[in-house]
């Protein structure tokens, strides 16, 4: 349907209403664009500058590109039959080459293709008897000062000294996505300026319609920097603004203050086998001045493998049931629920007996509920919660469920809280009574830089984790070339050998399960170098049983088993009886979360499938108990490669906030920003938290004093669109909620 000419092309405008269904088609089936504002905002790659022709030597096979070359020779080859002369033409940035072959109305192409032309040659870069080569390229000339035999397509396109060149598909070259930008831009009618005035004003930051027109229509390199500092901060500051407008809605309910006398706590502070980590006060204290007033407490615990963050939530339950109010812990898998459950009843110790014979006065109930709990036992842990026995409840995505009713719930802990969606850690906060919401404290085994804080958890204040407990045992990592060197890895199987033999536990990892099970619990990085299937559990675990490790006791563990299977796996692994297991050999369930003190090493296989968050997950399941860990990371991935960078990074620290950097800069923010974990749309295009952690810093700042004026956007309709972009429908509800 055709745009109605009296009615204004906005950036709401559907794009088949502007520039035609076929096209539009085109862009919205590439690449999610059906707007005319989704179209501004695919932005150039790159800009091309007449007279500086593209550095053919840095073209990478297999990519598709647009180049602007010089051709430098043209051959015309005589077919025979119907097949017709194949034309074969020679570009050139003047010290490399590039071929490009057309096999169809070769002398029509020669007619345009002369040698010395000057044009835009698109296509995916292949190669040939060893050269690079673009087959049946599209292309456009760069028109000749005074040739008026161009289109009108091909004129607008090199109109400027500066060439924009767009993301584009063999169906839709560069030229062409600019020649619909062009169309947009030549009717569109601009609102209101997302940012006000003064914020405009104050970081001297030209107008949104100045910024969409510098980016696609520059004349100069300084339109174009002027305007990325504009469209960079316009990503910041909505991002922020959506943060800052969940923040205030979450503090809109009040919470039930928690004043303790401290007499829980200090009872389980002088039961505890170690003392607290300096770290681990201070946090502690954080919280619980959190948990005494009455705003809600909304902050994100983050920090080192192995820090005690589990101690510190602890801490946070037993002020929250001293007071006669309830605390659940959201775990995001049974296995990982089961553990919580024992090293928590564990850590209690008469404190967690409440309602029992050898229970006290000062004393609360832990109870486990998972979604595959035999019918009694459920029944038992939903009894205990809806009357208050039950202080501790801990469980999976079972306390999610409606049937589920506190008595008193007065804190909520997400643990791992990436496994879960916004919308779900929201479903228990509200469960608060007589219009209260509970406090929220949730935990991450992953350092997490400063600047990922405040771009995805800039609604949580935060507190970190930095400094391990004492009598952490050293963990050694080292990298093993399963192809150069297959003697360390024959030498891996012997000190497994060695590490069971005196009673210690291992781990392999293998990317996937294996034997055609489907394997939704298996995150694979990608590796950039193997041709070969991922290995696999089941695969695995056979060879090894009846091969280099045929002396030990080995079992398989994967998502697929059910929860009582893991949980028994689990208990034998930690057992020194008759059937305890030497090895384990699984896929990633055993991630986080999985405490067995008798765990020395860690064998990883096809190490560079993973990233390194998972790795350094992995590596922290070992040494946790004052023995030393071994990591071992087999790979076959070249070392020159990136992902064999990833291990040595791995095996080079043991320091998460520094991995956590390397991590980001390699994944970039397209994975940082899931619309699951941060409860909102992906936007940035050009902001890279990165490297403009200032820009998101100073957007942050003024974000959140605009949303303290005007918390519901009533004056800033602009803004408030862009930020319901963001958060979609069910976010939009929630803060009309609140």
């Amino acid at each position: 349907m055709k745009h109605d000419p009296l009615e204004p092309v906005t950036l709401d405008t559907r794009l088949s209403q502007v520039i035609g269904d076929a096209t539009a088609k085109v862009l919205r089936d590439s690449f999610e664009v059906s707007t005319v504002e989704e179209l501004l905002r695919h932005y150039p790659r790159r800009y091309a500058e007449r007279g500086q022709l593209t550095n053919l030597a840095e073209l990478v096979v297999g990519e598709h590109v647009t180049v602007l070359a010089e051709v430098s020779k043209v051959t015309e080859i005589p077919g025979s039959g119907r097949a017709g002369s194949r034309l074969q033409v020679v570009v050139t940035d003047g010290t490399a080459t590039l071929d490009l072959a057309f096999f169809a109305h070769g002398r029509w192409h020669r007619g345009k293709l002369k040698v010395g032309a000057t044009g835009l040659f698109a296509g995916k870069v292949g190669e040939f008897r060893g050269r690079r080569q673009l087959t049946h390229p599209e292309y456009a000339l760069v028109p000749e000062d005074g040739d008026e035999d161009v289109t009108n397509e091909v004129a607008e396109t090199f109109a400027n000294a500066i060439i924009p060149v767009y993301p584009a598909t063999a169906k839709l070259p560069s030229w062409r996505i600019s020649r619909a930008i062009a169309i947009v831009l030549d009717q569109i009618t601009f609102g209101s300026d997302p940012l006000n005035s003064e914020i405009c004003k104050k970081f001297k930051l030209i107008s949104a319609k100045d910024a969409f027109l510098k980016i696609h229509r520059p004349q100069s390199q300084s339109d174009i920097a002027i305007a990325l500092e504009r469209l960079r901060f316009d990503e910041a500051f909505v991002l922020q603004t959506a943060l800052a407008q969940r923040r205030l809605a979450a503090l809109a309910v009040p919470a039930i203050p928690r004043v303790a006398t401290g007499k829980f706590l200090k009872s389980f502070d002088l039961n505890l086998p170690y003392t607290l980590t300096p770290g681990q006060i201070t946090v502690g204290n954080e919280i619980a001045a959190d948990l005494e007033t009455s705003k809600p407490m909304n902050r994100l615990l983050h920090g080192e493998v192995g820090a005690g963050k589990t101690v510190v939530a602890v801490r946070a339950m037993l002020q929250v049931v001293e007071t006669g109010g309830q605390a659940a812990l959201l775990a995001p898998t049974s296995v990982l629920a089961q553990q919580h459950y024992q090293s928590i009843s564990n850590l209690l110790g008469d404190l967690g007996l409440g309602s029992l014979l050898a229970g006290t006065s000062d004393s609360t109930r832990v109870v486990l509920l998972t979604g595959n709990m035999p019918a009694a036992a459920r029944k038992a842990a939903l009894s205990e919660i809806a009357s208050g026995a039950a202080g501790i409840v801990i469980g999976t995505h079972a306390l999610l469920e409606e049937s589920v009713m506190f008595a008193d719930l007065g804190l909520v802990v997400v643990d791992e809280q990436h496994r879960f969606g916004v919308e779900q850690r929201d479903r228990l906060r509200e469960r608060g009574q007589d219009g209260t919401r509970p406090h929220l404290l949730v935990m991450t085994a992953t350092p997490i830089p400063r600047t990922v804080a405040m771009t995805v958890f800039g609604d949580l204040d935060v507190s970190q984790l930095d400094t391990l407990p004492k009598g952490r045992a050293e963990i050694n990592t080292h990298v093993v070339d399963s192809i150069t060197t297959p003697a360390h890895l024959a030498r891996v199987w012997t000190r497994i050998i060695e590490e069971a033999n005196q009673g210690h536990r291992v781990f392999i990892v293998c990317p996937r399960i294996g034997a055609d099970l489907e394997e939704e619990d298996v995150s694979l990085f990608g590796s950039e170098e193997s041709k070969r299937a991922p290995l696999a559990v089941l695969e695995v675990i056979d060879k090894l049983s009846s091969g280099p490790l045929k002396s030990l006791r080995l079992a398989a563990m994967h998502g697929r088993l059910t929860s009582e299977e893991k949980n028994s796996l689990m208990s034998r692994l930690a057992s020194e009886k008759a059937d305890a297991i030497d090895v384990l050999v699984s896929t990633t369930v055993i991630e986080v979360g999985v405490d067995i003190g008798l765990a020395t090493m860690m064998v990883v296989l096809d190490a560079d499938r993973f990233g390194i968050a998972q790795l350094h997950q992995l590596r922290g399941r070992v040494g946790r108990a004052g023995l030393p860990g071994l990591c071992v990371l087999v790979t076959e991935a070249e070392p020159a490669s990136l992902a064999r960078q990833r291990l040595d990074a791995v095996a080079g620290t043991r320091d998460g906030f520094v991995l956590a950097e390397i991590d980001l800069e390699q994944r970039r923010e397209g994975d940082v920003l899931g619309a699951t974990q941060s409860g909102m749309r992906s936007t940035l295009r050009l902001l890279e938290v990165t490297k403009h952690g200032k820009i998101v810093a100073i957007a942050r700042e003024a974000a959140f004093s605009l949303v303290d004026l005007d918390p519901k956007l009533k004056k800033h309709p602009e803004l408030k669109r862009a930020v319901l972009a963001i958060v979609g429908e069910e976010g939009a509800d929630w803060l009309e909620r609140s």
